[in-house]
């Protein structure tokens, strides 16, 4: 088969993965094509996504049904329904997962939104979640809130691998990578071992542009437009340069010669929702090697159709004009510190408003 231009970023070292998983696209062989002709060698999920594919629509009616008439409660269904479907999932990528060596291949689930705040209840839910799906390439999603960084660095000393979600501040990542690191550094002590382990730290891109365009607007000046569609990538290629810094380490080359992994960052929320700006925007300038762009299937669509086939990654240079960027909101008046807390705060409520409302859903089905 020709290289197409999902194979030309994939050579460019991003991992490709798509942002959704359901039945249908299990059933009807979607999955497995997309791995074959997108590159796509990984899956992501979350509660608003698994909402609009269990409720929204008729594939799931049947095992509902049967569930239900069994007296299982509303949110063991609706994990039996998502265990099913991430099994499936695992299992079409556990090819890619073989090939590269335990590197690519994954599968998330997140554990339930509702947990954001609760440090044990957390790690509880994600050790449940790894008995039932019960596969080798399975990532549990804990969100970067404050409680959710010591389950992290809990769950790392386990042996589970973890896909940090909702990360939008540059000191938040800090502390995500010391996570990683210092649960390593126990699972070592404990005479684990580090290469069964893996971690994504999850850099929600395009929302950020969204909240900090919102606040540009409001001051009238030409400085402010100038940075409108710019500070999503700068923050994201801002946290590469810490990734850099932090991979680069004599903390984690001691852990590397013991069979440690960097934790790539991802890309997410890499869809454009100003349609004023370029549909590729948050895909083609963030090309770096050992990252992961996580994308909607249009999006992968899109860049397959026109996307670049032999990307450039960005520089340190674009890295230090990053910085630059991002020291210029400050200037025009737009607080970062607020910008990150207000992100986090709306996406744990986001995503525990869709999980609230799918199990209402299942309840009134």
């Amino acid at each position: 088969m020709s290289r197409s231009n999902l194979h030309g970023l994939a050579a460019a070292g991003v991992s490709i993965w798509s942002d959704q998983i359901s039945k249908a696209m299990l059933d009807s062989g979607e999955l497995a094509r997309r791995i074959e002709a997108d590159a796509v060698s990984g899956v992501t999920s979350n509660p608003t996504i698994f909402a609009g594919a269990i409720v929204g629509s008729s594939e799931y009616d049947g095992r509902l049904r049967d569930l239900k008439s069994a007296g299982v409660p509303a949110e063991e269904i609706v994990k039996t329904l998502m265990a099913s479907d991430l099994q499936r999932a695992c299992d079409e990528l556990v090819g890619v997962f073989e090939t590269t060596g335990g590197r690519d291949g994954f599968v998330s689930v997140e554990v339930s939104p509702t947990l954001a705040g609760d440090t044990e209840a957390s790690v509880t839910e994600a050790r449940d979640w790894i008995k039932q799906i019960d596969r080798p390439n399975l990532l549990v999603k804990i969100p970067a809130t404050p409680e959710g960084i010591p389950a992290i660095r809990r769950l790392i000393a386990e042996g589970i691998s973890v896909n940090i979600t909702l990360i939008f501040s540059l000191e938040r990542y800090k502390h995500v990578m010391d996570a990683y690191l210092g649960g390593m550094e126990e699972l070592h002590a404990s005479g684990g071992d580090l290469s069964k382990v893996a971690s994504v730290a999850s850099f929600f891109v395009s929302r950020f542009d969204t909240e900090v365009d919102r606040r540009l607007d409001e001051i009238d000046a030409l400085e402010a437009a100038s940075l409108k569609g710019v500070t999503a990538n700068a923050n994201a290629r801002v946290a590469y340069g810490l990734f850099l810094e932090q991979f680069g380490s004599d903390r984690y080359k001691a852990l590397a010669e013991n069979g440690a992994r960097v934790q790539k960052p991802l890309w997410a929320s890499t869809s454009t929702k100003n349609p004023d700006y370029p549909d590729l925007i948050y895909v083609e300038n963030l090309v770096a090697p050992d990252t992961v762009n996580t994308m909607p299937l249009a999006t992968i669509d899109a860049y397959q159709d026109h996307g670049n086939p032999s990307p450039t990654p960005f520089t340190e240079h674009d890295i230090e004009q990053a910085k630059v960027d991002l020291a210029r909101l400050a200037g025009v008046g737009v607080d970062y510190q607020d910008v990150v807390q207000v992100l986090e705060d709306e996406g744990v409520e986001k995503f525990t408003k869709s999980w609230l409302e799918v199990l209402e859903d299942v309840e009134k089905a």
